[in-house]
């Protein structure tokens, strides 16, 4: 592992860090919530925590690009060489409840790939990383995605609904359905082989899988859209078709399923 990755891993775990401290403090003071086109909540947390993720780490990185959901994007990013993608509060309904389920994700992509990522749950005292090449932890300790072979009774992080109704030419088998808000988080569970997979049929904007996707490869997962594809990230669209992220042993039986249904992007 380079010194280069160590270094930036360094500073996003630090970054993410200091941002959970800081939307728990906004939170405690009193949050002003906001909607945004579309009518997704937007609290004033989630800005400030924006605000101080960019002045951390582009102050440490100026040569890198910047996407975060609560920044406007901008084509300038496509010109660097390494970008980071952060999502300021994955979760953020989680987030105003005072749930637990919500979480700070921060990944590093050099060229169309994540590198070195993070996610940060403050209220869980919980947080993954990983780099290329360097394997997937959970505080400091190595996590690996589970070992099984069959979707049958398998744990899965979606809405059960999503796998019923006509669009299946047949029936899925038995499996064990739980919820948590933020994409990121599911993932970062998937990784550490507390669920088998998550999956969603939509497309998912880069903040939100990034650094999950780098996390759960690293821990021996599989990731890609519902047609199996895999994800290439900084283009000029920052989503993906969909995702699909599950323990190998069990990935090619989801995909072998979910292609099935049209891709929308």
């Amino acid at each position: 592992m380079s010194a280069e990755l160590l270094e930036d891993l360094a500073l996003i775990r630090a970054a993410a860090a200091e941002a959970g401290a800081l939307a728990l403090s906004e939170r405690a003071a009193g949050l002003r919530i906001d909607s945004k086109p579309g009518g997704s909540p937007v609290t004033s947390a989630d800005l400030k925590v924006d605000a101080l993720l960019r002045d951390r780490l582009l102050g440490a990185r100026p040569d890198y690009g910047w996407l975060s959901e609560e920044t406007a994007d901008a084509p300038e990013r496509l010109t660097r060489r390494r970008i980071f993608v952060v999502d300021p509060i994955d979760g953020t309904v989680a987030f105003m409840k005072a749930r637990p389920w919500w979480c700070v994700p921060i990944a590093v992509i050099d060229g169309d790939r994540p590198v070195a990522a993070v996610i940060h749950a403050p209220a869980l005292n919980e947080t993954f990383e990983a780099t290329l090449g360097g394997g997937a932890r959970l505080n400091g300790r190595p996590i690996a995605a589970s070992d099984v072979e069959t979707l049958d009774d398998a744990s899965v992080l979606a809405d059960a609904r999503l796998l019923q109704g006509p669009q299946w030419s047949e029936p899925w088998p038995p499996m064990r359905f739980e919820k948590r808000n933020a994409i990121a988080y599911r993932m970062a569970l998937v990784a550490s082989g507390a669920f088998d997979a998550t999956l969603a049929l939509t497309p998912k904007w880069d903040w939100d899988i990034a650094a999950g996707a780098l996390i759960a490869t690293e821990a021996g997962a599989l990731v890609t859209d519902h047609h199996g594809r895999p994800w290439a990230f900084n283009r000029a669209d920052p989503r993906q078709a969909s995702i699909v992220c599950a323990a190998a042993g069990v990935h090619p039986l989801i995909v072998q399923r979910t292609r099935t249904i049209p891709l929308t992007l």
